[in-house]
Parts: C-alpha cells; structure tokens; sequence
C-alpha cells in the first residue's frame, strides 16, 4: 500500500484530499513534518485561498525545500489548486508578485472572463499520452473553484528531454488545468471534489508513481 503524506502547512482541502485518497487505497498521513514528507513514497501539496498566504505557509513548513528535494530524488509529487500555482515561478494578485517555488517557468495570474470565480464543473483537453487522464472519457468533467491561473505553458525543453504533458481548459481562455512533468504532476481542479473521474485520476497517479 502507498505510503501518501498530504502536506499540512495551513491551507488545502486536507481531510477531502485524505477520504479521496484512502477511497482509491493509499495509505494516507495529513502532516508537516518535513522528514514524513520528504521520505514517503507520494506527496500531496493541496492548497487554496490567496497565492501569497499559501507560499507564506508553504515556507513555514519547509515546503519548497521538501517539494525541490523530492523531485531532485526522482520521487512524486501532486499540487492541487493553489498547490499547483505555487509551483510556478510566480503569483500575481491584486497588483502583488509574490516568489512561488519556481519548479516550472510562467506566471499565475487572474482569470480573464466576465464571471470570475471559475466555479463549478468543466471539461479539460488531455494529451494522448496523459497517464493522469488514462482511461477517462474525454468528456469528463472536473470541478473547478479558482480566480487565478497560469493562463501560458513555457517549459518547452529541447530533445532529447522529454517535454512535459499540458492539459487545457477554457474559462474567459485557455489556462493551464494539469501538467505531468516527471516525477511533478499537479491539477488547478479539484480530484478529491471531482467524484468518479477525480478517484480514477487519483489512481491513475498512484499507480504511475508507486
């Protein structure tokens, strides 16, 4: 059974993201502390509310020391939300940058469409060879609860590194829904409030990671 830490630093749906989890059998610990966290075998970094709150809890906690440490071991990690802005170079809200984690180049920033929030359930465009969205049918649908997002990919590393795998959605535009690059995964929606098809892409993860 996979040994999954869903990491506590203040922010995150945790005890959705834990019942999902253990719903599709991992073997689930909600905590902080940074040697759980390094030293398990998957790690989820939830996340919502304000881009520059989480990264102020995110470093509270060690956050982006254990994130850049897993990945540098080759060993999985998932954001949701919130977890996965904080994985780009940097957040803007309300006129304010704040410095994310910096493990993909690009900007998060708000939503350009009449109705903002983003709020509800939404189709995403997968690549073929998504392992996340393996099995699922193209129009299944994914909830959604975000003003803000990387609405621009720019990782696009030359051959013969592989290239990650983007997955779109539109609201007012595209932006950024997934990305599968390595041992990085993350989703702007929510799989845990996303019922059957976030359970399948919870083990889909899983299993391509364990």
């Amino acid at each position: 059974m996979a040994r999954v830490v869903v990491l506590d630093y203040g922010s995150g749906n945790l005890r959705s993201a834990e019942r999902a989890l253990r719903r599709v059998g991992a073997d689930v610990e909600v905590t902080g502390d940074f040697t759980a966290a390094v030293e398990c075998d998957a790690l989820v970094v939830p996340g919502v509310g304000a881009y520059a709150a989480c990264m102020e809890g995110l470093r509270a906690v060690r956050g982006d020391r254990i994130i850049g440490r897993r990945l540098a071991g080759g060993r999985p990690v998932l954001g949701i939300c919130v977890g996965m802005q904080v994985l780009f170079d940097r957040g803007i809200e309300h006129g304010v940058e704040t410095d994310g984690c910096a493990e993909w180049p690009g900007t998060v920033d708000r939503l350009r469409a009449e109705v903002v929030p983003h709020m509800g359930w939404n189709t995403v465009r997968a690549p073929e060879k998504s392992v996340l969205f393996a099995g699922l049918d193209p129009d299944a649908r994914f909830y959604f609860v975000h003003s803000y997002a990387a609405r621009t990919w720019e990782l696009n590393p030359e051959p013969p590194m592989i290239p990650p795998l983007v997955t779109w959605a539109d609201h007012g535009g595209p932006f950024v829904a997934a990305a599968e690059n390595g041992p990085l995964a993350a989703t702007q929606f929510h799989p845990e409030k996303s019922g059957d098809a976030g359970a399948q892409l919870l083990e889909n993860w899983l299993s391509a990671s364990v």
